[in-house]
């Protein structure tokens, strides 16, 4: 079991522009305490300045959780693009190619991917713009693709959205492929739970960067709290402060209304801290060596 110093989670955003305020980032102390948000510069975090915290300004000993899928579906077809031959055959090859795809693009951004003639036949667009291959041949369900973590989420009584589809607001494709754009940048710099091992110099300390959902932290913080139901979005800091609660934190010192994206890291934060020493995090049921070396894994989806 790995200890942890510090637990970083960021809500990341997918939107065009160098600066977003759907960017939020959040760190809970091992020793205790609240959480506690990073101020933002001026206008919003961009996503190159996140790339380099995390390469540069990382606190000692942090479990990194970012709040994006870190692959495609790939184990329902053999293949994250089934019959276009430049499909890599693991999820470093993913991230290399829809960063050389995506060079020319600032900030991070994966435009070009979601435009390529190929790549972009594999995605949900709009409502009325599918790509020929969004569907498998014999899909039964017309949400699209999904990966292993992400079934294990739905079990877990969670709605994740296929990373194929770009539609709606509860939609993270656009915001994964910018993030492996990122993950490929960190590579010799931050090791990916569970896509990359763990250095041998450190086995059980070291910082570490896993996927995670930020609707399993709140579902689980709910369902230790009375009068919630299957409540996850936290519309004041004293709906925060209840939740954080929940998993055994100190309440943030604030009052009147917080944004979601400042409240999901928050909570975040803090559920890494809870949670990340059960062995069973660390050890999903239906998790193979193929699987995480192709699609990863949602911290957490057990």
């Amino acid at each position: 079991m790995r200890d942890f110093d510090h637990f970083l989670a960021i809500d990341w955003s997918g939107a065009k522009g160098e600066r977003h305020k759907g960017i939020a980032l959040a760190l809970a102390d091992a020793r205790g305490g609240p959480p506690v948000l990073a101020k933002p510069p001026t206008g919003g975090w961009s996503r190159p300045e996140v790339l380099g915290i995390l390469k540069h300004d990382l606190p000692s000993n942090t479990l990194v959780g970012i709040d994006l899928g870190i692959s495609l579906p790939f184990e329902d077809a053999g293949a994250y693009f089934p019959d276009w031959d430049e499909s890599p055959r693991h999820a470093n090859g993913l991230w290399a190619l829809i960063d050389r795809i995506c060079e020319s693009d600032p900030y991070l951004g994966a435009n070009s991917f979601l435009t390529h003639p190929e790549a972009s036949r594999y995605f949900r667009h709009g409502k009325d713009n599918v790509g020929d291959r969004f569907h498998l041949p014999d899909a039964i369900s017309r949400e699209g693709r999904f990966r292993q973590a992400e079934t294990q989420q739905r079990a877990q009584k969670c709605r994740p959205v296929s990373n194929f589809n770009l539609v709606g607001a509860a939609q993270v494709g656009k915001s994964s492929l910018t993030g492996m754009r990122m993950l490929h940048h960190l590579k010799g710099h931050l090791p990916v739970w569970p896509v990359q091992p763990i250095p041998e110099k450190h086995p059980t300390r070291g910082s570490l960067l896993v996927e995670i959902y930020t609707g399993l932290a709140s579902k689980e913080a709910a369902a230790q709290m009375t009068g919630r139901g299957a409540r996850t979005k936290l519309l004041t800091y004293a709906d925060l402060n209840e939740a954080l609660a929940a998993l055994d934190s100190p309440p943030v010192d604030e009052v009147g209304e917080v944004g979601d994206h400042s409240s999901d890291a928050l909570l975040t934060a803090a559920w890494l801290r809870k949670v990340h020493c059960e062995p069973q995090r660390w050890e999903p049921r239906t998790l193979t060596a193929k699987i995480a070396r192709t699609e990863g894994w949602t911290f957490g989806a057990l």
